[in-house]
């Protein structure tokens, strides 16, 4: 009891603070989000995602180098296709978009973690993750072979692991199945295991030009209000033979991230999505806040709610921040 207990003791100097450190936040823990889209040498800012960029595959592998040798382990990336279908049929193509980065990263940075993101949204003409049945419903069913096509696809161009935004029921199981087959049992899975529907996806919707052309994505994606069922979810992707498990978004669900964390021994990224980017990034124009302290605080708290990985539009600056002190 205070005086003999003085906890201030140990917040007196940086050393201090970073001996006694209970959370630790690295380059090592970072992935950074990239959109691919045909052509080569373009480079376009993405409005809603300040700092953030549309890139054909060569510039997609330049930076990827860039980010490299600046610790980086790894990037994840979505595809902007040419063109549009009912199906979606783009996604599984093997001259497409997704696998030319993936080519285009691995020469020029070997060691760069490759991760893809297997959904049919960004390539279906009416914006939805999988097919519409006659009643313009998603057929959960139906959309697996699909989307085994595509992990597969991305797979044999040379991806690490491949991960599933769509949230269909079953669709671990049916990646894992068909990578298999297809002579990829190394590639490994992550699993968007508790995807919620938010409203914090805005951003990402515009820079990936995926937003559903009627309805909404409430009829899959997680409802907000749910806990218990983040749990169930993360039982059933382990038992179909996902490799790690994600929390997306990541701020307002610290509470899924570490019920995840506690419950469950594979490892769990939690993704920091566009919208939550884009307030700290509009914020810090107005000069409402310190872009950099906001930006580490967020990180950290997510690697002390449980993140093992933590995906994030923030990475390259991090990077940096992280490389100049540590990050409180």
């Amino acid at each position: 009891m205070f005086p003999t207990t003085r906890p201030r003791r140990l917040r007196r100097t940086e050393n201090l603070r970073r001996l006694v450190r209970e959370t630790r936040l690295s380059a090592a823990d970072l992935i950074y989000p990239l959109f691919v889209m045909p052509g080569s040498n373009v480079r376009r800012e993405i409005p809603s995602l300040p700092g953030c960029f549309h890139l054909s595959p060569d510039q997609a592998a330049a930076e990827g180098r860039r980010l490299a040798d600046l610790g980086l382990p790894g990037v994840l990336l979505f595809g902007l296709p040419e063109s549009k279908d009912e199906s979606g049929s783009e996604a599984w193509a093997e001259t497409g978009v997704v696998p030319q980065a993936i080519r285009s990263l691995k020469r020029a940075a070997p060691d760069l973690l490759v991760l893809t993101d297997v959904c049919l949204c960004e390539y279906t003409s009416h914006g939805h993750c999988g097919l519409l049945d006659s009643r313009g419903e998603v057929d959960n069913d139906a959309t697996l072979p699909l989307l085994a096509r595509v992990a597969v696809s991305h797979a044999a161009a040379g991806a690490d692991l491949v991960a599933p935004s769509d949230m269909m029921d079953g669709r671990v199981a049916a990646l894992r199945s068909a990578l298999d087959a297809a002579g990829h049992a190394q590639v490994g899975l992550m699993s968007y295991t508790a995807k919620y529907a938010s409203a914090f996806y805005g951003p990402f919707r515009e820079a990936a030009d995926c937003a559903p052309q009627s309805g909404d994505r409430r009829g899959y994606q997680m409802d907000p209000a749910n806990r218990r069922e983040a749990r169930r979810e993360a039982a059933e992707d382990t038992a179909e033979g996902a490799d790690i498990l994600m929390v997306k978004p990541a701020l307002a669900y610290l509470d899924i991230l570490r019920d995840l964390a506690e419950t469950s021994d594979l490892p769990l990224a939690a993704y920091n999505v566009s919208g939550e980017y884009a307030m700290v990034k509009a914020a810090a124009a107005r000069g409402w806040l310190d872009e950099r302290r906001v930006v580490l605080e967020i990180l950290t708290s997510l690697r002390r709610a449980g993140a093992d990985i933590i995906i994030t539009y923030h990475a390259p600056d991090a990077l940096g921040w992280l490389a100049e002190s540590p990050p409180c």
